[in-house]
């Protein structure tokens, strides 16, 4: 992988072509074949995965914070850790090892850096370098970048520009307006910005929230020595998952490593797979079974309908994993209670709610869930015309129609993010070994045309997240390739052995950039379009 970047004082190599090109941009204005947007789980996967298989394409990757790890650096509430198992979580180039099922934010930081080092790949990230905008022109087959460093503005250009900075926003959670907020006279926190000097020993803390940050913050605050509320509106679907996969290691004393880790991965994607289809099509089944080992690890007597029976089916909403049911047990402890009703109003030491009673507080935890916001909140141009995404089908969940050399890391919704992101990764150097093939500089999906009525959320949850961003995020079609799965054993398919040619991705040259003399004439295929000599679709 060439880790060194190109200034345009002299002609360049094009995007993953290897042809020579003409300068475009003056000798300051630094390029690279591929760029990377973001250095947490899914850029550091990514900057593995294509720049092991393009070794002789320059690669950066931009990082707007000050450390790698994205969600695993940014947060640092007690007790975070993982929500899906590493097992899947986990790169499948680089399987995680240890015995731990659900992995301590901290453990998994760790294992991103530690990738990072071991392939090579730290040496891309460039840290405070915050991607504001790009914009692609037709005519050279570039990104140009614009990028915020150090109070400066700079530009950079780019073959190919792959957004792995997720789809919520980092520098603010979403938190509702509570009526009498600036009455209380504690402390209001955001997990999302937690901070360092919040002592919590002997304190009341009233967590609002029932998701995945919210059951992750109860026990361990119980174990700071807090005095501990879970306020919810309404229930969420909780199981308790071991905290060590001992079946893992067993397998791992008696079995090579390249046998093992692969049927332990596959053991756990077949189970959650299982559970979600189950949940899907017999949702009283599931219901029942959730409910009932509930009701096992509570004390004989606790309303468990009104605590943990919430008014919708398994996987409306993301089902939650607690290890080895800490939660459970620090509500039997009498450590920690759960309250489930509405919010009148914060009031000076406390917050007052509409049953009539008040809860006391001295710090409130607003777990109250994310903002969403694509493509790191970059604006994206297009010879000029800015992309709406919310208006733009998503081809196979990781490229935008209409818009050129454009891939996101967006992962599952139903299982690990990183299943998906590592199917992306292998999609995405078929498509640009397809480009080397064709001698193309330029891919774009194009969509069919497809009836307002028939465009499908992005994301098929009904998570208030989700809801409350519904007109950010881009849209799904009724029919493959432009829609989404959310099924891995599916995705398997489409993504590493389904066919490119006829699927909605044309392949052109730009104008700018000459063909080589020996390079072979590339096949046609219908007319060309405005923004290319030569169009290839396939």
């Amino acid at each position: 992988m060439t880790t060194s970047s190109r200034t345009e004082s002299s002609p360049a190599a094009t995007a993953f072509t290897g042809e020579q090109g003409e300068a475009h941009r003056d000798s300051r204005t630094e390029h690279v074949d591929l760029l990377i947007i973001g250095a947490g789980l899914s850029g550091i996967g990514a900057a593995v995965t294509l720049g092991e298989r393009f070794p002789d394409r320059s690669m950066a990757i931009l990082e707007a914070r000050a450390g790698m790890g994205g969600t695993w650096d940014l947060f640092r509430y007690p007790g975070v850790r993982s929500d899906s198992d590493m097992l899947t979580l986990g790169y499948s180039f680089r399987p995680w090892r240890e015995a731990s099922a659900l992995a301590s934010g901290p453990d998994i930081l760790g294992y991103i850096r530690d990738t990072a080092r071991e392939r090579g790949v730290d040496r891309l990230i460039r840290y405070g370098h915050r991607a504001v905008g790009a914009d692609f022109d037709s005519g050279t087959g570039r990104w140009t970048v614009t990028v915020e460093r150090d109070g400066r503005t700079t530009t950079m250009t780019a073959g190919f520009l792959y957004v792995c900075a997720g789809y919520y926003r980092y520098d603010a959670g979403y938190t509702p307006e509570f009526p009498g907020a600036a009455d209380f006279a504690g402390r209001i926190v955001h997990p999302q910005q937690w901070p360092e000097d919040l002592d919590t020993d002997g304190r009341h803390v009233v967590v609002i929230g029932s998701g995945a940050t919210a059951v992750t913050l109860v026990p361990a605050l119980a174990k700071l020595g807090a005095h501990v509320t879970m306020l919810q509106r309404t229930p969420t679907w909780i199981f308790s998952l071991p905290s060590k996969d001992r079946t893992a290691v067993k397998l791992r004393r008696r079995l090579p490593t390249p046998v093992v880790e692969p049927v332990l991965r596959w053991r756990n994607v077949l189970i959650q797979m299982a559970s979600y289809q189950l949940s899907r099509r017999r949702p009283e089944v599931m219901k029942k079974q959730l409910l009932t080992a509930v009701t096992r690890k509570l004390p004989q007597g606790y309303d468990v309908n009104t605590h943990f029976l919430p008014p919708y089916n398994p996987w409306d909403q993301r089902l939650c994993a607690v290890p080895d049911g800490d939660l459970f047990r620090t509500i039997r402890d009498g450590k920690a209670e759960v309250v489930t009703d509405g919010i009148d109003r914060f009031t000076a030491d406390g917050i007052r709610l509409t049953s009539g009673r008040t809860l006391p507080a001295d710090v409130i935890v607003t777990a109250t869930g994310l903002r969403l916001q694509l493509l790191g909140g970059m604006t994206l141009r297009v010879d000029g015309q800015t992309v709406d995404p919310a208006q733009r089908l998503t081809y196979q969940g990781a490229m935008l129609d209409g818009v050129p050399n454009l891939a996101l890391a967006i992962g599952y919704t139903n299982a690990s993010w990183t299943l998906k992101i590592d199917l992306v990764n292998r999609f995405l150097v078929r498509v640009l070994s397809r480009m080397q093939r064709r001698r193309a500089d330029v891919v774009v999906p194009v969509a069919p045309p497809v009836p307002a009525a028939s465009r499908r959320p992005l994301l098929d949850l009904n998570s208030g997240y989700i809801n409350r961003s519904v007109d950010v995020l881009p849209r799904q079609g009724p029919t493959a390739p432009w829609r989404i799965n959310q099924n891995y054993l599916l995705d398997l398919a489409m993504f590493r052995w389904g066919r490119i040619a006829g699927r909605g991705l044309r392949f052109s040259r730009s104008p700018g950039v000459p063909r080589r003399p020996d390079a072979p004439p590339a096949a046609r295929s219908g007319s060309a379009n405005a923004a290319s000599s030569e169009t290839v679709v396939a």
